[in-house]
C-alpha cells in the first residue's frame, strides 16, 4: 500500500495527488557509487537513515542501499531501528544501529531485535550486562565518544574505563567504537583535534585488548574533507541524499538531489492593480497579474519564513511566490504572458528548479532540515 492516499483501501483508485515528492532511486544510488569511488575501498559505508531516511522514506531508501551494497544502517533510536528492521525491505542480515543511547526499558528491545546498541555511560552498562545475563542472552554495543561535540558520549578518559568494563563481560558484544564532528566543514584545527583524541582512545583500547575495532568518524563533511578521518567505515548522511553539508567549501563531489517536491496549480485568476493576496496583505498587485494558488503550504513542510521571498519552477519557467504561506496553498504570481494552467505542475525544490539548498538559504536553515520537513501528507513517489 505504498502509494495509496490515507483514507483509501487497498482495492480504491486514489485520486490524482495535488502535492508529492520524487524520489529519484537512481540519483541515490548513483551518489553512493561516487561516495564508494572518493573512498578508493579504504572504508565502508554506514548509510544514515535516520529521520526516515532524511524524509524520502527508510523502506525504499534503505532497500536500494542494501541492494548497492550497503550492510550498515545508521538510525537515531531504537524505534527507527524497530521499524527499519520489521519493515522488510532489507533482505539480508543488516547491521543497525541506533544513536540514542537506550532508556533503561529499551534494552529488552534491543535484545529482541538484534540492534546494536550506543553506550556511552556506566549506569547504562550496567542496567545492560545485568538483563543480558537474565536471558543468557548476548548484546552487541558501541561505544560513543565525547571527543568534542558536546552532545552525547563520554570523555575519552572515562571511555577506557567502559570498555575494560565491557571486555571482562562476556555477553557485552563490542561492535565498534565512535565519535562525531561538531564542524568537519571548518578549517579551524578544531575537527583535527578531535580525530586526535579519538585516535589516542582507539590505539590505546586496541593495545590494551589485544583486539582491532571498528571505528568510525567521519559525517559527509569529513569523508569531504579530512581523508584521515575515514577509518574503518563512513557515515554519509546528507551526500545520500544529493547534497553537500555546507555550500562554502573547497571539497565537492557530483551528487544529485534525491528528492524533488512538486504541487499543481489549482487554481489561477486575473487580479487588477492595488490588490492584496493572502494573510496581513503582504504583497500588493502592481498591475494587473495573473495569480496562480499553488497546493502547497507549511503543513507540507513549504515553511511560512518563505513567504513573498522564494521561487518555483512552472513548465521550466521560474516565478515568484507571493504573499504569506497558508497552511495548504501558496499564490504565484505568473505576470501577464505565460502557458500555466489549471493542473500543471510546479517543482518547489528538486533536481529541476530550485535545489532544497536555495529553500533553505532563503529559509535560514540547512538543506537536511529542508527535506526532513516534508510531511507525512506529501505523497512520495518513487522513480
Amino acid at each position: 500500500m505504498d502509494n495509496l492516499t490515507p483514507g483509501f483501501s487497498e482495492g480504491e483508485i486514489s485520486a490524482e495527488n495535488m502535492t508529492e515528492a520524487l524520489i529519484s532511486i537512481d540519483n541515490l544510488t548513483r551518489n553512493v557509487r561516487i561516495i564508494r569511488e572518493k573512498l578508493s575501498g579504504r572504508a565502508r559505508i554506514m548509510g544514515i537513515v535516520k529521520a526516515n531516511a532524511y524524509g524520502h522514506n527508510v523502506h525504499k531508501v534503505a532497500g536500494a542501499l542494501e541492494a548497492s551494497g550497503v550492510e550498515d544502517f545508521g538510525v537515531a533510536n531504537i524505534h527507527e531501528a524497530i521499524e527499519l528492521k520489521s519493515g522488510g525491505a532489507l533482505k539480508k542480515s543488516p547491521r543497525i544501529l541506533a544513536f540514542a543511547p537506550p532508556l533503561i526499558s529499551h534494552i529488552d528491545f534491543f535484545l529482541k531485535y538484534g540492534i546494536e546498541m550506543t553506550v556511552c555511560d556506566m549506569v547504562t552498562l550496567k542496567a545492560v550486562m545485568e538483563i543480558a545475563s537474565a536471558h543468557n542472552k548476548t548484546v552487541a554495543v558501541q561505544l560513543k565518544v565525547d571527543t568534542g561535540m558536546g552532545r552525547l558520549g563520554m570523555s575519552p578518559q572515562a571511555a577506557m574505563e567502559i570498555l575494560r568494563e565491557i571486555d571482562q563481560t562476556p555477553l557485552i558484544d563490542l561492535k565498534g567504537i565512535y565519535t562525531h564532528f561538531a564542524d568537519s566543514t571548518s578549517t579551524d584545527g578544531f575537527t583535527g583535534q578531535q580525530l586526535s583524541a579519538f585516535n589516542s582512545l582507539t590505539a590505546e583500547y586496541e593495545h590494551f585488548s589485544g583486539r582491532i575495532v571498528c571505528k568510525h568518524a567521519a559525517n559527509s563533511g569529513a569523508i569531504l574533507s579530512l581523508k584521515e578521518s575515514w577509518l574503518d567505515m563512513v557515515r554519509p548522511g546528507i551526500l545520500l541524499y544529493g547534497y553537500h553539508p555546507t555550500k562554502n567549501t573547497d571539497y565537492h563531489l557530483d551528487v544529485k538531489p534525491v528528492m524533488q517536491f512538486e504541487a499543481k496549480v489549482i487554481f489561477i485568476k486575473t487580479v487588477p492593480a492595488g490588490t492584496s493576496v493572502s494573510y496581513k496583505r503582504t504583497w500588493t498587485s502592481p498591475g494587473s497579474r495573473d495569480i496562480a494558488t499553488i497546493a502547497v503550504g507549511y503543513a507540507d513542510g513549504y515553511s511560512r519564513a518563505l513567504s513573498n521571498r522564494a521561487c518555483v519552477m512552472i513548465n521550466g519557467r521560474i516565478y515568484q511566490q507571493v504573499g504569506t504561506v497558508t497552511m495548504d496553498q501558496i499564490m504565484v504570481d505568473l505576470g501577464t504572458q505565460h502557458d500555466v494552467k489549471k493542473g500543471d505542475k510546479a517543482i518547489l525544490f528538486g533536481w529541476n528548479g530550485p535545489t532544497a539548498n536555495d529553500i533553505a538559504e532563503i529559509d535560514n536553515t540547512i538543506s537536511y532540515e529542508t527535506l526532513c520537513s516534508v510531511s507525512s501528507r506529501v505523497k512520495r513517489i518513487f522513480v
